[in-house]
């Protein structure tokens, strides 16, 4: 448990295919021939700020939308809880999910200050499992829970269900916080998985400021449920099954292949027939006449590919696939100045390609003998920026995930895997217990980031080419980020140093070294190009040589009479196939199987390129430059 104040934030979601399918879908518990729901859903910008901290009580202060500050005080105690939940109203959902979470956890109260809420109430975005997933994540980290988002997402959803309102799964979607989600409903079971976006995609979304009765409408339409009397029941299956499930699966390629066009005819074909298999088991909810106003407004048509109907429907919320980032500003500007309706944009990013990252850490570290005959270099200790002394290892592996980085494979020695996940392992409870809270709270960060790790093996130390090629397997046919195990990197801007390299290699698609600027007299200690400046900081390479002499570094090497040595990498596929080649060829270098003949083969076949990274950087794997990191890097 931590007695400190924990800063949350929880945003709304926009669902942009799929409505009503989430508990159509879980239907399939009663009737096995429902067609299971699917649905693609993003996450807002807007939503709820808050603070939270360890009480006796539930106590809960909010502010609304219109500026007013409301309040809710309660024992706490579960009974009495639920049956608040079941009375309905705003502060049900508060009561309900802390009813449930204390029917399976022995905690006090909370107290909780939703000091900002920008999400509009009752208009489709979902304010009410926002507040659901907050007072989950809140009781998780106040009290050490352990739960995951999955876990959070449960505990928000059971809760709700204690309420009148009842929704689907759907909603709680939004405790993943960013980019497009899929989502399939079959029966109990929920899958959910992050979707690659082609190229950023530009929607618009509005407050209709109209009335709707979202309890009204799922009630009507679920008397069509689990079993189909009517034919406007078997249209109904139907548009939220086989239909659906076509819808989002168009829907899911249009996205990947960043064709926003098609989105918009998607969107509009998906509220048409909405219209003619939905509307008819609640006409006067779903008639809808300021929602097919904003959509059949002409001067709209210039600046969106589609739009359509949000959540349950109704006259709640629109939204609109704009054409571009331009269009998407004056589309916000006419629904918000013109028709005077509450607008907000959302702009979701390009995924990133670069997804994997490997890190070579089999090598001996002689130079740093004989602390290395106990300790691995990457496990030497350094003080970072937030504090906490950390293996350098660590440090390494933080930057990367940061940067998007979600599989990370070290290259070890065979037999060295306890080794590494002992980092990661949990400690037991008694040392658990004598750590800070703020401690507490990153040992469960450590166990988690164990998910994404994954190892390769070198048996034979025959190089830095050798090492690499044993994450051939790994790496597939991915790009993949290459770090060393000895270099720490500072940024000297937001994004950090393994980000800036990532947004290169992004431009271009293809090998990109990140390169930093060194003395004449240490290019004998490392990578050091030769090119030409294209745009910016970024260059195109001529020549890549391994340890040149200084000699040689002045006379042929150099960009704009600078040096630079390489520290990071992004690898493409052919590279592994060129490692493979000379592998079986026996090219060598200094007696070893090295990476850099590899890279300059891409470099001669005019694929190379490099990047200054605006950053410095620490190394650890020598002993002077090991104190001036110690001295300097956590500063």
């Amino acid at each position: 448990m931590t007695t400190a104040k924990l800063e949350l934030f929880v945003p709304g979601r926009l669902c942009l295919f799929g409505e009503h399918s989430d508990w159509a879908g879980q239907m399939r518990k009663f009737n096995s021939a429902i067609i299971p729901g699917q649905a693609l859903v993003a996450c807002t910008a807007e939503g709820i700020h808050a603070t939270a901290r360890v009480s006796d009580m539930l106590r809960l202060s909010t502010v609304t939308p219109d500026g007013d500050i409301v309040h809710f005080e309660h024992p706490f105690k579960a009974l009495e809880l639920r049956r608040i939940a079941a009375e309905g109203g705003f502060f049900s959902y508060v009561a309900g999910v802390a009813s449930y979470i204390s029917t399976f956890y022995e905690i006090g109260g909370l107290e909780l200050d939703c000091y900002s809420v920008t999400l509009p109430q009752k208009k489709g975005l979902s304010s009410s499992a926002a507040i659901c997933i907050l007072i989950a994540r809140a009781f998780n980290r106040l009290y050490g829970l352990n739960l995951t988002v999955r876990g959070e997402m449960e505990a928000a959803y059971h809760g709700e269900q204690l309420t009148p309102s009842r929704c689907g799964r759907l909603d709680q979607v939004l405790a993943y916080g960013e980019g497009i989600m899929h989502m399939t409903f079959d029966s109990d079971v929920l899958d959910v998985n992050p979707l690659r976006v082609g190229k950023p995609l530009y929607f618009v979304f509005a407050d209709l400021k109209a009335e709707k009765d979202t309890i009204t409408i799922l009630r009507d339409l679920h008397s069509a449920y689990p079993f189909a009397r009517t034919e406007d029941h078997y249209a109904l299956h139907n548009l939220l099954g086989g239909t659906n499930k076509r819808i989002v699966t168009d829907a899911t390629a249009a996205i990947a292949e960043g064709a926003p066009e098609t989105l918009g005819i998607l969107m509009k074909e998906a509220q048409a027939l909405f219209d003619l298999y939905a509307s008819p088991l609640s006409p006067k909810e779903l008639k809808a006449e300021k929602l097919h106003d904003v959509l059949n407004d002409d001067l709209i048509q210039q600046w969106a590919y589609g739009g359509k109907g949000v959540g349950s429907q109704g006259d709640g919320m629109v939204q609109f696939i704009a054409k571009s980032e331009s269009d998407q500003k004056s589309l916000e500007a006419y629904l918000s100045n013109v028709l005077g309706l509450d607008a907000f944009s959302l702009m979701v990013s390009k995924t990133r390609d670069v997804r994997k990252a490997v890190i070579p850490v089999a090598g001996y570290g002689m130079r740093m003998y004989p602390a290395t005959k106990v300790i691995k270099k990457e496990f030497l200790p350094v003080v970072d920026e937030d504090g906490y002394t950390k293996p350098a290892l660590l440090i390494i592996i933080d930057e990367l995930l940061k940067a998007g980085i979600d599989e990370i494979c070290l290259i070890i020695r065979p037999g060295e895997e306890d080794l590494y996940l002992s980092l990661f392992n949990s400690l037991d409870e008694k040392h658990q217990n004598r750590l800070q809270s703020n401690l507490k709270s990153y040992e469960r960060k450590l166990s988690a980031i164990k998910n994404n790790i994954t190892f390769a093996y070198q048996s034979e130390m025959l190089g830095f080419g050798h090492a690499v090629l044993q994450s051939a397997t790994f790496a597939e046919n991915s790009p993949v980020m290459l770090v060393l195990g000895d270099h720490l990197f500072r940024s000297n801007r937001n994004e950090n140093c393994a980000a800036q390299l990532i947004d290169a290699y992004e431009k271009t698609g293809k090998m990109t070294i990140g390169m930093f600027e060194i003395p004449l007299e240490d290019v004998s200690k490392y990578g050091v190009v030769k090119g030409s400046f294209v745009a910016n900081h970024q260059a195109k390479l001529e020549i890549l040589k391994e340890k040149p002499s200084v000699q040689f570094a002045s006379e042929h090497l150099g960009i704009e009479g600078r040096q630079y040595g390489v520290f990071m990498y992004i690898l493409t596929p052919r590279l592994y196939d060129i490692l493979r080649k000379q592998y079986k060829e026996g090219v060598t270098q200094f007696g070893e199987f090295q990476l850099t003949p590899a890279l300059d083969a891409i470099v001669q076949g005019d694929d190379g390129y490099g990047v200054v990274i605006d950053g410095e950087r620490f190394d650890i794997g020598q002993p002077d430059k090991y104190k001036e990191t110690v001295a300097m890097f956590g500063r």
